[in-house]
């Protein structure tokens, strides 16, 4: 009898019986000590699998201790800062959990970024601490982080004390000032298990901020959300619960270990169960179904991009994908021929879509086990359910959403459209170091504005209808037009320039650059490209660039640019080529 066919014998009801068996109540803790008890109850099982290799539980365990041994030689105290800018690696979980011993707090930099984006978000996050891999893809981050050492302003602004870098090749330089992954394993041998547990036994508040994930912003600069321990695990426990997720469930999760969906839904969510997941980043479709078959995985969390790609793919019948009953697609929507193809071609009984954001540790929302396609496609759910993580005031939820009047802020009658907004036991309560723009999204009572228009509808399910703010998402990376404006603005031949998302039929969303030049001044859109590329992550960077003259601005009789028209605009430019 094959996994999915065991799961459908026991029913989603069944499932989280189970899981309500094993945390009768919830029980409040820190990264570090839930992940000492899963160690504990699953140690010989696998947790992770990466490049070839796994990793077990007792693995991640005895890997986070060595590292917090190595934080606290390396003198990293508590409420301190450390960086990790790094492609996934075994590496990063007990990292995670090794900062949680020590009680410092634990910063996922998105290794795409560029040299300018690095800057402010080291500045800005206080980072005291930074691991790094010396080269991600074709980011140079050892020698971008060697540049910014030594360049006046970052040493004057930045709290940046320490580099310890992972080189990648053998033979690759290290710069002097940084201090090497083996030497700094080494030097933590020093450290006592009794200096060990005295630190650990200083680091079990679950209210304490754990993580600071950085989200770009609509004003332009990333912003540093807070998150505590308490609000990561109970965002990963009530997916489990939500999801039904069985004991051991596998899960293929070709996500970047910097963001929240992987974060939440694989590294913390599986712990929950005694499960493992499948990281494989950038992977093929080739190499995904190679993945899932070898590791017989029994869930598949992806974005429509990567889904599309997978069951296009000519070889795609010729996998054993018997143990594949459950998906999660998500960060953008998907139509329903796309869930139906998904269904048919891989054998899926259990498919779900889902919502959040950072600010909300993760998932908000999912639809649930059994809903039709319609809904599917159209709705992406209602608060999750919560278990023991739940609190009676959500109906059991860990959130509640609304919506609310743009303008005013005022909360709207049920059904009616306007700006969403969520408070509940896995809402940041704000942006690090930044007051004003926390004071802008979070009210008195904990109500977040989301940025996102939409309604509730009669079951309570949220229907998306758009960005108040404008932003846009590509391949599930959110982006600022305004960011990306700042950048092009800075180019001596420009005079103005505003961007706007419009649909990718590769990325969900893509950016499209307006750009109005000064006098008689002339460019490229490959001179545009080639001037974001040194300044932007390339997820950032406008896919469609047109020059216009002063006179086409779409403007508003106060002389504001209308938006709404350069979108309408590029789709018809678009649909022309």
């Amino acid at each position: 009898m094959t996994a999915n066919q065991t799961t459908l014998n026991q029913s989603a009801a069944g499932r989280r019986e189970a899981l309500e068996a094993r945390f009768p109540v919830w029980p409040r803790d820190t990264i570090a000590g839930h992940f000492s008890k899963a160690s504990s109850d699953y140690q010989n099982r696998p947790y992770l699998y990466i490049n070839d290799e796994e990793y077990t539980y007792g693995d991640i365990w005895d890997r986070a201790v060595q590292y917090a041994k190595a934080f606290i030689n390396l003198g990293v105290k508590r409420r301190e800062h450390v960086a990790v800018l790094m492609d996934n690696d075994a590496a990063y979980p007990s990292l995670m959990i090794a900062s949680s011993i020590v009680g410092a707090v634990f910063i996922p930099i998105n290794s795409m970024l560029a040299k300018d984006e690095l800057e402010y978000i080291i500045t800005q996050s206080d980072s005291k601490f930074l691991l790094l891999h010396q080269k991600v893809k074709d980011k140079q981050h050892g020698k971008v982080i060697a540049e910014l050492l030594d360049n006046e302003d970052f040493q004057k602004n930045s709290q940046l004390e320490q580099v310890i870098c992972l080189p990648c090749e053998e033979t690759a330089q290290i710069d002097d000032r940084f201090l090497t992954w083996d030497v700094f394993l080494e030097q933590g041998a020093s450290v006592t298990d009794k200096e060990l547990h005295n630190r650990w036994n200083k680091s079990r508040y679950p209210d304490e901020v754990a993580i600071i994930m950085y989200t770009s912003g609509s004003t332009g600069s990333p912003k540093g959300v807070m998150l505590t321990d308490d609000m990561l695990l109970r965002c990963g426990y009530a997916t489990c619960m939500s999801r039904a997720i069985e004991d051991g469930r596998v899960t293929f999760a070709p996500l970047p270990f910097y963001h929240c969906f992987a974060i939440i839904e694989a590294i913390f969510a599986m712990s929950f169960i005694g499960g493992s997941f499948i990281s494989a980043l950038g992977a093929s479709p080739l190499q995904s179904l190679q993945l899932m078959e070898r590791h017989k995985a029994n869930d598949y969390l992806c974005v429509p991009s990567t889904l599309v790609a997978l069951l296009n793919h000519p070889r795609v019948s010729e996998f054993d994908l018997s143990h594949l009953f459950a998906m999660w697609c998500g960060a953008a929507p998907a139509p329903v021929p796309v869930w139906e193809k998904a269904i048919e071609v891989l054998g899926l009984t259990e498919t779900i879509t889902g919502y959040g954001q950072t600010e909300v540790a993760s998932s908000g929302v999912t639809t649930e086990i059994g809903d039709p396609l319609e809904r599917i496609s159209t709705r992406v759910g209602r608060p999750k359910l919560g278990g023991v993580s739940g609190l009676p005031e959500f109906n059991g939820s860990t959130v509640e959403y609304k919506t609310i009047d743009v303008d005013t802020g005022e909360t709207l009658p049920e059904g009616a459209t306007g700006e969403l907004a969520v408070r509940g036991a896995t809402v940041s309560h704000g942006y690090y170091n930044k007051p004003d723009e926390t004071a802008e999204v979070i009210d008195k009572d904990g109500w977040l504005r989301t940025g996102d228009v939409g309604k509730i509808d009669e079951n309570g399910y949220v229907q998306l209808l758009g960005r108040s703010k404008e932003m846009y998402k590509v391949s599930g990376e959110l982006v600022s037009p305004r960011e990306v404006e700042v950048v092009i603005s800075q180019h001596p031949a420009v005079n103005q320039v505003n961007i706007v998302g419009v649909p990718d039929r590769l990325t969900t969303e893509t950016g499209a650059a307006f750009i109005e030049l000064k006098g008689n001044e002339m460019l490229t859109r490959r001179e545009i490209i080639d001037w974001c590329s040194a300044r932007l992550a390339r997820f950032k960077i406008p896919r469609h660039v047109w020059f216009i003259d002063a006179s086409d601005w779409p403007m508003t009789s106060t002389g504001k640019v209308q938006k709404f028209r350069l979108q309408d605009q590029a789709k018809d430019r678009i649909s022309r080529k």
